[in-house]
């Protein structure tokens, strides 16, 4: 996790210390997981959880993968701002999602490309945000990034998966 994203589960969770995941949620049990499903679609697997220090207000996020067919051809819901990063990406106050496109030799089939969809969400009842709506999208944004980024390093995709090394939080 970048230090941009660490700051920014400070941002989202109100924390800087939180609890272990179990330990099968990695981002390279992931990766390993995503090789073994390609080249089929998948269902929202775990990438890991991030859980509040026991004894604290539960919160609990978490940040998924799957295998999407291609890119999404409709506009994002109106709760979300598009942003300009990987085949797309877009946040909302409780959550972001960052697709990126992946060609590896770690794949089943290195000409074929994988469609790779990274997800961070809040897991509650669905609540009015407290604070700074936009510092929220760009936090959740940020930590998407930052798995994404991670994900496509441990793939081995070339380029990164087109993404950039910083996250894009302006607008599409």
């Amino acid at each position: 996790m970048s230090a941009d994203a660490s700051k920014a589960l400070k941002a989202i969770t109100g924390t800087s210390r939180f609890e272990a995941s179990a330990e099968e949620y990695t981002v390279a049990q992931a990766a390993a997981d995503l090789v073994a499903a390609f080249p089929a679609t998948t269902v929202t697997k775990d990438v890991c959880r991030v859980y509040t220090p026991i004894g604290t207000p539960d919160f609990d996020l978490r940040i998924t993968w799957r295998l999407a067919d291609g890119v999404p051809a409709d506009p994002p819901a109106p709760n979300f701002t598009q942003l300009k990063m990987g085949e797309n990406a877009v946040a909302a106050v409780d959550k972001a999602y960052v697709q990126f496109a992946c060609r590896s030799p770690n794949l089943l089939n290195a000409s074929s490309v994988a469609h790779i969809v990274i997800g961070v969400q809040h897991w509650a009842v669905p609540t009015e945000p407290e604070g700074d709506v936009e510092a929220l999208k760009d936090a959740y944004a940020t930590v998407a990034h930052s798995v994404s980024l991670a994900m496509a390093k441990e793939l081995g995709c070339e380029d990164d998966g087109g993404l950039p090394a910083q996250p894009v939080l302006d607008p599409a």
